[in-house]
């Protein structure tokens, strides 16, 4: 079976849009998103429309701040989020549709478990919060202890840096990879990437697609000057949070 694993959306509808539309020419249609579904971007209603029929959704932690009370969030960050329940709780739309939107961030799951696979947000330490970055690799006890909470693969988002983490504390990146890793009886653990928000030096929207035996790094090109227009003409978004999509930083 065939799946695609996307995560970080963040409110980015023509990054969104155009990675569904690379899934559907590929024939996948079981879909998995690994959170932060909304936050940063100024498409969160769209988006959360677009997610609502997905396989899975996994609650990130934009989406737990769009709820609760944010906690630790940057001000760049803590005003987007204050935005977003704005833009949710408008009344532009019925009342059934602004429902359906605040209960399904308020149904999201902080992980799912299938057989020897574990999919995250964060880290399997802890599903929502927790950011493992590829430098991570150096910090021994923290990497024993994360593939110690899993039984073989987990599959994360969070840092929006794609890539895979080994056993034997190693990062390997995408480029390093040619895109492409045979699962094997290691452990890894895997970072999809971000469909909406890129920081690894590359625009493009990133996911993964899963096989039973391989895993793909797929990057789609999408119009992100849209994008940025949308986030300039937005008082309550500030102009870096468009500027960092044309450098994927």
């Amino acid at each position: 079976m065939k799946r695609a694993l996307i995560s970080d959306i963040h409110s980015n509808l023509e990054a969104l849009t155009g990675v569904l539309d690379d899934i559907d020419r590929l024939g996948i249609t079981e879909i998995y998103c690994l959170g932060d579904v909304v936050g940063y971007g100024p498409n969160p209603r769209e988006c959360i429309d677009l997610c609502l029929d997905l396989s899975v959704s996994i609650l990130g932690n934009h989406d737990q701040a769009a709820i609760f009370d944010p906690d630790g969030f940057n001000p760049v960050a803590l005003r987007a989020i204050y935005w977003t329940r704005e833009a949710l709780e408008a009344r532009q739309g019925a009342a059934a549709e602004n429902n359906r939107r605040w209960d399904f961030l308020g149904e999201l799951p902080r992980f799912r478990s299938e057989d020897e696979f574990l999919f995250v947000h964060g880290s399997p330490r802890d599903p929502t919060n927790e950011y493992v970055f590829p430098e991570d690799v150096y910090n021994q006890r923290k990497m024993d202890i994360l593939f110690d909470r899993f039984d073989r693969y987990c599959f994360q988002g969070h840092t929006h840096i794609p890539g895979i983490f080994s056993a034997g504390h190693h990062f390997t990146s995408p480029e390093e990879c040619g895109h492409e890793f045979k699962l094997a009886e290691d452990k890894i653990m895997v970072n999809v990437g971000s469909v909406g928000q890129p920081r690894d030096g590359d625009p493009r929207a990133c996911y993964v697609v899963l096989t039973e035996h391989v895993l793909t790094f797929r990057r789609v090109d999408y119009d992100f000057d849209v994008t940025i227009k949308k986030i300039y003409d937005n008082p309550d978004l500030d102009n870096m949070l468009g500027d960092r999509l044309r450098e994927g930083r």
